[in-house]
């Protein structure tokens, strides 16, 4: 019968056998993560419009199998993201030869943070053109610092930045990798490698424990990216569930601002340095780094997104995973462009919501500060908005602003962390492609690195 022929195991064009697959079996990891996205994001607004409150809802489904699903799905992340962080820089450090790590190293930070700065910048910018916060006046709700509360103030912001800058050197290595302190984990894990490359050979056997373990820590990484579809539905569905729409009207124009300078660094500052520096095709790379910014965007976390960011770089860019296992997890605790870019348009929106004044010398050290800031941020979900009270210390502009944008810093949150990762991977493609370090066959290649996002097992008999 036709019909029975047409449930005969037939063999694919991949060369597996047996049984035929539903189409959803046949969907990339991208496909998949895309596909929870938009349905978290209807169920989630579903819940909030439709569903009436309840134990149900709210206890049972929005603040429990959602929340405990999408918290469990980041807590597995941020399990992998100190011994991978640890191993991958120290890994990256001790295989580039020292003379080109020095180069490497100080290039990556100075384009760090000038793409950091000129975000400020262009925050600043945006936010002074679109003016979110004029129209109302909410001065009376809270004092805001006078002329005799500068000092203090200013003596604040320059102990932070003293003690942000001592506190790059651990006092103890052992206490930074237990309480997962970034920028002592970097420097230390930095400092490792660079003796492990001085010492060569005598040193073998503590060089491939490293890298071995740098596998098993990507390996694992791999398989609970197995489960990301459904952490990226449960996250977005509760996010949408308790915000809906309503909680976006009264900061529509905040919202704006912070996204057109978003799209802005994105579109037109990555892409140029991209182009200028490296010549390296921006819709191409757009097209290549879809997946890795999609992940990001559901995650809201730059972390979680740091071994897909080197595979993608390395199986579709034709980067040298000696230089992106240094620079992507540099990057993702030092380059937090979105970041600062939301901490400058949040400065503009408070100040002309409280009245308070901003001159060019505010303005400066605004970027001075949130540039140091976001140094100093974790790559973790809605960590800007705790490092951005620095931020406002330094100007003297009320920390009551603050409360006002937490509502919906969650989608602005994963729209940042997208624009986060990918000045990440432009930095590296550029020092990069500069150390003569990219393969650029495969960077033109449209096909290159389709594995990356196949989490197929094929079984074969």
């Amino acid at each position: 019968m036709e019909f029975r022929n047409h449930l005969q195991p037939t063999e694919g064009p991949d060369g597996s056998g047996g049984r035929p697959r539903l189409p959803l079996s046949r969907l990339s990891l991208t496909g998949r993560i895309l596909i929870a996205l938009v349905l978290g994001l209807l169920v989630g607004v579903a819940f909030h419009y439709l569903v009436p409150a309840g134990p149900v809802r709210d206890d049972v489904l929005v603040g429990g199998v959602f929340y405990l699903v999408g918290q469990g799905f980041i807590r597995l992340m941020q399990m992998l993201v100190v011994p991978l962080v640890f191993c991958s820089i120290v890994c990256g450090a001790a295989a580039i030869d020292t003379k080109t790590l020095g180069s490497v190293g100080l290039k990556t930070l100075l384009l760090y943070l000038l793409t950091t700065a000129a975000a400020i910048s262009l925050a600043l910018g945006v936010g002074n053109l679109i003016n979110p916060g004029e129209g109302v006046d909410m001065s009376s709700l809270a004092a805001v610092p006078g002329d005799g509360d500068a000092a203090p103030l200013d003596e604040a912001a320059a102990t932070n930045t003293m003690d942000t800058l001592l506190n790059i050197i651990p006092k103890n290595p052992v206490a930074a990798l237990a309480n997962g302190d970034m920028l002592p984990l970097i420097f230390f894990a930095l400092f490792v490698g660079i003796v492990l490359a001085r010492l060569g050979r005598r040193v073998e056997t503590v060089h491939s424990f490293f890298v071995q373990f740098n596998d098993i820590m990507m390996e694992m990484t791999s398989l609970v990216m197995k489960v990301a579809p459904l952490g990226v539905f449960c996250l977005l569905a509760r996010t949408f569930a308790n915000v809906g729409f309503e909680a976006f009207l009264p900061m529509v124009k905040y919202m704006g601002a912070v996204l057109a300078a978003l799209a802005l660094q994105l579109g037109v500052t990555y892409m140029a340095l991209l182009w200028v520096f490296a010549r390296m095709g921006p819709l191409m790379f757009l097209r290549k780094f879809f997946s890795v910014a999609a992940f990001g965007f559901s995650t809201a976390t730059s972390n979680a997104t740091i071994p897909l960011n080197i595979e993608t770089l390395e199986k579709k860019m034709g980067v040298d995973r000696r230089i992106s296992s240094f620079t992507i997890p540099l990057g993702a605790t030092i380059n937090m462009d979105g970041t600062a870019i939301m901490q400058g348009v949040a400065v503009v929106f408070t100040a002309q919501l409280f009245g308070v004044p901003l001159g060019p010398a505010e303005y400066a050290t605004v970027i001075a500060t949130a540039t140091l800031a976001s140094i100093g941020t974790a790559g973790v979900p809605s960590v800007g908005l705790i490092t951005l009270s620095m931020v406002f210390n330094a100007v003297g502009l009320p920390l009551e602003g603050i409360a006002l944008i937490m509502g919906i810093d969650r989608i602005l949150d994963m729209c940042r962390t997208a624009v986060n990762i990918t000045g990440d991977a432009v930095v590296t493609s550029i020092v990069a492609k500069q150390a003569g370090r990219v393969d650029m066959a495969v960077f033109r290649d449209p096909d290159a690195g389709r594995e990356v996002d196949d989490v197929r097992v094929a079984v074969r008999q």
